[in-house]
Formats: C-alpha cells, structure tokens, sequence
C-alpha cells in the first residue's frame, strides 16, 4: 500500500485507534466488575458510557470533517483516547475511572468519525473498511491472548488503548489538512442525500448493534460464571474467535460487491442471530466456543457491507458518521441491556430475546441495501446506465468534480443538453471545409455562451 497522501493505510490505522476500544469491551467490563468492586450492571453502565461519549463525538463532528480536514481532529482524537484511557488506567477511584473513560470515548469517537469520512470518500470504501475491520480485530485478537496473562487488574485494558493511540499518531502526518476558504464554501454543503434510506439504515444500526453489544459485553461472564471456563481460556476462546473473525473480512474483501450488499447483509444477520442464541446458552467449551467463533466469524463481514452501504449513501460520508454515531449509541446501550436482561431473565433468555430483535431489524436494513445498491459519482466513475463522467458533467455545470446532478432533475436535464450541444458543434466542425473555419468558431462561441 502505498504511502502517498491519498493511501488508505493512514485511514485504516485511526480506524483501528477508533474501534479498539468497542473491541476490548467485554475484557474491559469483566475486569472493571472483579476488580474495581462494581456489579455487572454498574461496570457495563461504565463501558455506556464510554461508548455514548463516543458516539457523541462522532454526532459533533458528523460533515464537518471537511472542513476542518482530517488531520487536525484525528490528532486531537487520539490525544484525547491517549490521555482519557491512560487516566483511567492510573485512577484508583470509580469517579476518576468514569472520568477517564468518557474523556477516552470522545477521542475514540472522534477518530473513528474521521476514519468513516476519508473511507467514505474513496473509490472502495467496502475494501477500506475491510481493511480496517481486518486490524483491529487482528489487534484486539493479541491483547486476548496476552492480557490474560499480565494480570494488571482494570489499568492493563486502557493503557493497552492508550498505548495504541500513541502508536497511531505518526500516521496523521499523512492525512489532508484543513480546507482552504473557497474549498469550504464548495456547492457540494447541499442537504443530505437518501434521507429516507439513510434514517432507516441508521435506526437498523443502532438496534443491530445494540443486540451484538449486548452479547459482547457479557461473553467474558457467560464464559466463566455460566460455562465454567478460566479466564485464561475465555480469552483464548476470544482471540480464536477474532482470528475466524480476520478470515470473514478477508473473505468479504475478496468477495467485494459481487454478490451486492443486500445478501451478505441479510443472510449474515440471520446466522449472528442463531450464534448469539447458541453463545448465550452455552454450559460448556464446545459450545460456548462454536457460538462466539461463528458469531465473530459473521459479525465484522455484515458490519464492513453497513459501513459499505452507509458510505454509499454520501460522498461526503455525512451519513457514514451518522450511521455510524446510531450504531456507538446502539453499542453504548448494549453492555447495560445485556447486563440488566442477564441479572433479570438469565443468560439463555437474553440471547432468544436479542436473536428476535436481530433478526427484526434484517428485513428494513436489508431493504435499504436493495434499494441504494450503487454508490455516488467520484471523480472519474461512470453512471451503471451510461452517460458522461463524472469530472465532466461538473465541469459542464460550473461545480466541483463530484458535485453531479440529481437523475430527473432540471439540472441534468440542462447538463445534458449543453453536452449534446458541444458534440454536435465539434462533429460540424470537424465534418467542414477549409473555408468555413471562421464561422464555426464563431458559430462554437456562440452555443457555449448559451
């Protein structure tokens, strides 16, 4: 990959900064629980409200990312999760502990916004978000394997991220800078676009992340409490189930939009839902083992195809940080719901009821992905259904390349036309005499001052 300005090396790592956090949750919350003195419900009251402070970053800055460029905010993101989660990790105290957290959720939320925006503007976003998906379930499948072993009570969790944020900061050298003035004030600030299909998919996100979540947030307490395993093995059980997880994004990646977003979407969402009720039942390794490994298998392939379709709602990934902001609400809420369901109803209980909201919110986000199947117009792409490039009719209209007209609207309509007038002029210039030069400059001048 190269590491040229507009590589997608330095996205993937901020992304990587930005996830970690939701990826280390349920280690995070179980440590939080055994050694800080909190109930379940309070230690996933904690990992709330670190994921709502994310989400809310990712709200603040949702399409304003261009503004400001990609550099700047992911600094400032990843020094906010640096110095948050390292005070979380050096606090004694639940108040400094919470205070830490919050501070360390805003930058992570911060640096995951900038990630979805720059991913959302590249001519694959479902490859980059792959990628991304692909190192920080690589990255969180190590911290599995060798926290366990470190002891470290709550602090090893957070300076772990605190640690990775730090190691990321030097990729933001290769991030755009701020926009100059006239940039800012570019025609393409218009109105979000697919409203109606973006609103569905966001609500979609955040239901669907919020019954994942749930699961992951006490997996590490259906490991120990309900199958009886060490948390040496539990952590075992994770990082296989990581690593099944590297081979699903691989294989998304390989597979690409060849089978469009829609099945992956649905058929995906259907076996997370069979996996969350087989993983909340289980009463011993095997199953607890299938259930997670098959859960993580599936889980990051669906969510690199949403991620996929949100960006290809808008080039300026305002929907991709939305989409994505629903869904860290969604996240945030999943540790206490699954918490609260497991003390009130049980750990078998908990997983029917969340595989049935799994499995309600497949038909409207699967909808979405068969309605919205392409993606906007880049600078050089094609319309399915033919037409000129993109870059041309911009420059056809006066705006930016990308800034394309609606289909069927009297902007295009007027695009089109000027289009076929500029040909017709050409092909009659090119087609007449020597003598006649004069006039078809002048009859050329003409038409395009109309």
């Amino acid at each position: 990959m190269s590491s040229r300005p507009g590589a997608a090396w330095p996205l993937v790592a901020v992304f990587t900064a930005g996830y970690l956090a939701s990826y280390l949750l349920p280690t995070v919350v179980g440590r939080l629980s055994a050694h800080l003195g909190l109930s379940p419900a309070q230690a996933g009251l904690v990992g709330s409200a670190l994921l709502l402070s994310s989400a809310g970053a990712g709200f603040a800055l949702a399409g304003r990312v261009e503004r400001f460029g990609a550099r700047t905010p992911a600094r400032a993101g990843l020094i906010l999760a640096a110095v948050g989660y390292g005070c979380a990790a050096l606090a004694g105290s639940v108040p400094l502990v919470v205070l830490g957290v919050m501070v360390g959720g805003f930058g992570s939320g911060t640096a995951t916004a900038v990630a979805a925006s720059g991913i959302a503007a590249r001519r694959d976003p479902h490859r980059t978000s792959s990628l991304g998906l692909l190192t920080v379930s690589a990255t969180a499948g190590v911290l599995y394997l060798t926290i366990p072993h470190l002891g470290g009570g709550h602090r090893l969790p957070f300076a772990a991220i605190a640690l990775v944020a730090l190691l990321v900061w030097p990729a933001t050298a290769r991030l755009d800078g701020a926009r100059t003035a006239e940039e800012t004030s570019s025609p393409i600030t218009g109105r979000l676009p697919h409203r109606r299909s973006g609103l569905v998919l966001a609500g979609g996100m955040l239901v669907w992340s919020m019954a994942q979540n749930a699961l992951w947030g006490v997996s590490s307490r259906i490991g120990l409490d309900q199958a009886g395993l060490s948390e040496v093995t539990v952590g075992a059980v994770f990082a296989a189930a990581l690593g099944a997880g590297l081979l699903g994004v691989t294989g998304a990646g390989l597979l690409g939009a060849r089978l469009g977003r829609a099945v992956p979407i649905g058929l995906g969402t259907v076996v997370i839902a069979a996996s969350i009720v087989l993983s909340s039942s289980a009463r011993d390794l095997g199953s607890f083992a299938t259930g997670e490994i098959m859960w993580n298998t599936v889980y990051p392939v669906v969510l690199s195809y949403l991620i996929g379709l949100a960006a290809s709602l808008d080039i300026r990934g305002r929907w991709a940080v939305l989409a994505g902001s629903a869904s860290s609400i969604g996240v945030a809420c999943g540790p206490l719901l699954g918490s609260v369901l497991s003390e009130e109803a049980g750990y078998p209980a908990m997983g029917l009821i969340l595989g049935a909201a799994t499995l309600l919110v497949a038909a409207p986000v699967t909808a979405v992905a068969l309605h919205t199947g392409g993606r906007p117009l880049v600078p050089g792409s094609v319309r399915r259904r033919g037409g000129a490039p993109a870059a041309l009719l911009a420059a056809t209209t006066g705006g930016l390349s990308g800034a394309v007209p609606k289909l069927g609207s009297p902007e295009q309509a007027v695009t089109e036309l000027r289009v076929r007038r500029r040909r017709l002029v050409r092909s009659a210039i090119r087609t007449a005499g020597p003598d006649g030069g004069s006039d078809q400059s002048n009859a050329y001048a003409s038409t395009s001052a109309r």
